[in-house]
């Protein structure tokens, strides 16, 4: 099965080896900082958590996007996201293996995971994401392998299949609302300390999710003419647009709550984010950035003549992914720390060495990413798929 990878046209080996090449630039960052230790980060004493905590929090919202695929078709038999559920199958597996690897790399070193796993804490938030993380992963590896098998062999899935189907649907969910009470669980955070965060997570990866199913879907039609039909698409972009609205809604309600009350320790957080205290500014155009994208795609999305056309889709959700990618990675994580809990300002901006780690982590992700679509469409084009 694994040599279906291993075939391809110019094309393919050409992306094949720019991952190869970003995921050697990134080991070596990684060596590097096992050498020199998380000093080769722009972190501190006063911002413990950045790029590579921000990364896996993006992600796990990609990974949780899975269940907006399969719960329709399994739940409520709604064909046309037949094609669709391998594709996001796939995209949870490649999202689940980044997270693990950016907790690995913010450890700053391998033996710190051992010690997680020798020495578990049921008491600690940290034991259970790293539970329900690994166990999404091997829900997603046995549904996504089992249907393969059965589709190559051209039989029913097993009995068995659709119980670890419908288990996967919660726990898809309680990957982000773990994630969610990591950081809402910290009462000295005063940006974290609110009971909405996990529903805005959720929100979030629901709109994000999609949005990247529906991108790859697009390319895959393009490279492979692999087709997932136009209502799988319309209706993927129905779902990014409702899950952008509530987003945004939530976010709206997390301004009223700070500002309006007047309440120092919440309101000097949404200072520096949109308008920095000081000097210290490094959010401000990343966090305004952030804003337009968000303006625009819901412009795209909620206009149905827009949303329906292609080149425009295509946009919206890239201004999603984009919009998201900044407010739930850099503005949330970081603006957690700034200013501290005794109102100093401590800036944080990522290294050289942190951004390329993190390339190469996502290097990973998607030659694990093409690899399992390239099994897939090969055994579709031989005929063992339908």
């Amino acid at each position: 099965m694994i040599e279906k990878a291993l075939s391809g046209n110019k094309h393919y080996w050409t992306w094949i080896g720019i991952l190869i090449f970003f995921i050697c630039v990134g080991f070596f960052m990684f060596l590097h900082q096992l050498d020199v230790g998380l000093a080769m980060t722009g972190l501190s004493r006063d911002v413990p958590w950045g790029f590579y905590i921000a990364q896996f929090t993006f992600l796990v919202g990609v990974a949780a996007s899975a269940v907006m695929v399969v719960l329709p078709y399994y739940l409520h038999d709604y064909k046309a996201f037949g094609k669709m559920t391998i594709i996001g199958e796939f995209v949870a597996i490649s999202a689940v293996l980044m997270c693990l690897l950016f907790i690995l790399v913010d450890m700053g070193g391998t033996h710190r995971i051992f010690n997680a796993v020798l020495h578990p804490t049921p008491n600690s938030l940290i034991f259970w994401d790293m539970v329900v993380l690994n166990g999404y992963l091997i829900l997603n590896v046995v549904i996504s392998r089992t249907t393969f098998l059965c589709h190559q062999k051209e039989v029913e899935p097993p009995k068995w299949l659709k119980p670890v189907v419908y288990l996967s649907i919660p726990w898809a969910v309680s990957i982000h609302t773990v994630t969610a009470f990591l950081y809402s669980g910290l009462s000295a955070r005063a940006f974290w300390m609110t009971a909405i965060l996990a529903p805005r997570f959720l929100a979030s990866a629901f709109a994000t999710g999609p949005a990247l199913l529906i991108l790859i879907a697009l390319i895959l039609k393009r490279v492979a003419n692999y087709d997932v039909g136009e209502k799988a698409i319309n209706k993927l972009g129905e779902i990014v647009t409702y899950a952008m609205l509530i987003n945004l809604f939530f976010v709206a309600l997390e301004l009223f709550t700070g500002l309006y009350s007047h309440i120092p320790e919440h309101m000097h957080h949404f200072e520096y984010l949109y308008l920095g205290i000081g000097e210290n500014t490094f959010l401000v155009p990343w966090m305004w950035t952030s804003v337009a994208l968000s303006i625009l795609s819901v412009i795209l999305l909620v206009i149905p003549s827009m949303r329906r056309n292609i080149k425009f889709l295509v946009v919206a959700c890239v201004a999603v992914i984009g919009s998201l990618w900044i407010d739930k990675g850099m503005g949330l994580v970081i603006t957690g720390f700034v200013p501290n809990p005794f109102g100093k300002v401590t800036e944080y901006s990522p290294t050289f060495e942190e951004v390329f780690l993190s390339i190469g982590i996502y290097a990973i992700g998607l030659l694990v990413l093409t690899g399992l679509y390239k099994i897939y469409l090969s055994y579709r084009d031989e005929g063992h798929v339908h």
